[in-house]
């Protein structure tokens, strides 16, 4: 069991061995609205305790888990859902009173066996919309359900050697940097096809949603993405690691783009230069990209435009019952 694993089995039985787990100058960063948090006493009281007030009897089931050494820190990119059953409110979205789940994405460090930093992204919008509170556009693709990978080998994945990592790492690289060509006209000046498996499933946050297939992925993701932000670059990776067929990089933030035209999320252009806080995980399948879990913290980016979700959500909660504002 790895020592992120190890350190939820012991937060969630509130056990004295978390801090066997943690350095004494740990720093977590969580996506909003809790964001920065300056040590672990503070991550426990902003987000922790909420989590586990709001859903009875928590787990933590993780579907993806791969980790890397880099410059002497162990990496650990995790993917997954908490659940429970939501039976006090979070952050002040409404609880169900049934089961739910609120999906998450880590990339954590460690060295010496204890965690020294730690960057999580919790799907707030899921959740809203698990609710029906929802205050966005209702995702291009699919909503809901968030699946493993189809080979059911996330966890610690298997390898025979640490080349075939490097083979899965060099294809994502290649594929980002074809992303890159772009010609800022047609989405097919992109050659996906070389790099994705005709039936990749793109797993895109709520509000985004997910995509199967390449012309789904343009349609419903990138088209509304690349033309609402046209100077977007991706220039900073805290972290970019592979095991086996998986490879995941991120970073706080890990792009820049001005948002100078609408239609992504069905907002309007608000003119802001913005930071991303993204997260991907991969799964290779021979030469191509089969599946990809995608990550990105959307209610700091609406914060950024001037739009504040969660009061957005309280707005339609009390004044609609809770139906989708986009109905």
């Amino acid at each position: 069991m790895s020592v992120v694993e190890q350190f939820y089995k012991a937060v969630i039985i509130n056990s004295t061995e978390v801090n066997d787990f943690v350095d004494k100058n740990t720093k977590w960063h969580v996506s909003a609205p809790v964001n920065e948090v300056s040590s672990m006493d503070d991550w426990i009281q902003a987000c922790w305790l909420p989590l586990t007030k709001a859903f009875e009897g928590i787990e933590r089931r993780t579907f993806i888990s791969l980790s890397e050494v880099e410059n002497d820190v162990k990496w650990t990119f995790s993917t997954g859902v908490f659940v429970g059953n939501f039976n006090s409110p979070l952050f002040g979205i409404p609880h169900t009173g049934k089961a739910a789940y609120l999906r998450f994405t880590e990339m954590v460090a460690e060295r010496d066996g204890k965690i020294i930093e730690g960057y999580t992204i919790l799907d707030m919008l899921d959740l809203m919309e698990q609710a029906g509170v929802n205050p966005l556009r209702k995702s291009l693709g699919k909503s809901g359900t968030i699946l493993p990978p189809s080979t059911l080998d996330g966890v610690n994945p298997p390898f025979d050697s640490k080349e075939q990592g490097q083979i899965t790492k060099q294809l994502v690289i290649d594929m980002l940097n074809e992303l890159g060509r772009f010609d800022g006209e047609s989405l097919s000046s992109m050659k996906l096809e070389n790099y994705w498996d005709p039936n990749f499933i793109w797993y895109g946050p709520a509000g985004i949603g997910t995509t199967r297939g390449i012309e789904d992925f343009r349609q419903q993701h990138q088209g509304p993405f690349v033309f609402s932000f046209p100077d977007r670059i991706v220039d900073h990776h805290t972290a970019f690691i592979a095991q086996g067929n998986y490879a995941a990089t991120g970073g706080w933030p890990h792009m820049h783009g001005t948002h100078s035209c609408g239609g992504w999320l069905g907002l309007p252009p608000s003119g802001k230069y913005l930071e991303l806080r993204v997260m991907d995980i991969w799964r290779r399948e021979g030469n191509l990209l089969k599946e990809n879990w995608v990550a990105i913290d959307l209610v700091h980016m609406c914060e950024q435009m001037g739009l504040d979700v969660f009061a957005m959500m309280h707005t339609l909660s009390n004044g609609n019952n809770g139906a989708n504002c986009g109905d």
